[in-house]
């Protein structure tokens, strides 16, 4: 099963397959987009949406009507059935959530190539990150601060911000505080100059084939 991994954040595709390479026997990742079109054929394009458009968004018609880019999987945090309806009729085959242990995900990508149905397992508590990786995270950011300040380093607004991640005005502003707290800055303008200076720029290239499995 031939899989590119799609995301504007190198760290969060690199992480992502650094998450698959136990199971190269089944997934064979072709290449890692960076703000790019897939350029080669594959099965299975996994649109990872940490700082992106959600599923209903114009990205993923894009990835759609690419004939490289295979089946397109939505690969998030939110699974809001509404949204997944979305996604779906926007040209996604697929949404799964960013909680599934790497076995599971595995087993929900085979699903989606072989048009079988795949149903998430019950969890019980709240999920929690099991693999993967992005910016910020060494300096104790959890995933959704780190995409909050992402999205502020890309210049995005609050009001931007929650219509971009689903969340509410007041979650975001929430999010905010806390990312502000674990990184010592008090104001916008610092929190920005804080992410130019820790790799919170999208990053704008394709990584070579022979590069995405060294992990």
């Amino acid at each position: 099963m031939r899989i590119a991994l799609v995301n504007d954040y190198e760290v969060v595709v690199r992480g992502i397959a650094a998450m698959l390479r136990s199971y190269q026997d089944q997934v064979e990742i072709v290449e890692l987009d960076l703000n790019s079109s897939v350029g080669d054929p594959v099965d299975i394009t996994l649109y990872d949406t940490f700082a992106a458009t959600q599923g209903d968004r114009e990205a993923v018609h894009r990835l759609s009507l690419n004939p490289l880019a295979g089946k397109v999987v939505v690969y998030s945090w939110n699974l809001d059935p509404q949204l997944q309806a979305a996604a779906i009729a926007n040209g996604a085959s697929a949404c799964l959530s960013k909680s599934l242990p790497a076995h599971e995900l595995v087993e929900a990508l085979q699903a989606v190539h072989s048009g079988r149905e795949w149903r998430d397992p019950e969890r019980r508590g709240s999920a929690t990150v099991v693999g993967g990786d992005w910016p910020g995270r060494e300096e104790g950011l959890t995933q959704r601060e780190a995409e909050i300040l992402a999205l502020i380093t890309q210049g995005l607004n609050n009001m931007e911000i929650a219509e971009r991640t689903r969340l509410s005005p007041n979650s975001v502003k929430t999010y905010i505080r806390s990312c502000y707290r674990r990184i010592g800055t008090a104001n916008r303008s610092k929190a920005i100059l804080w992410g130019v200076e820790h790799g919170f720029r999208p990053d704008r290239e394709r990584v070579p084939p022979h590069t995405a499995s060294g992990f």
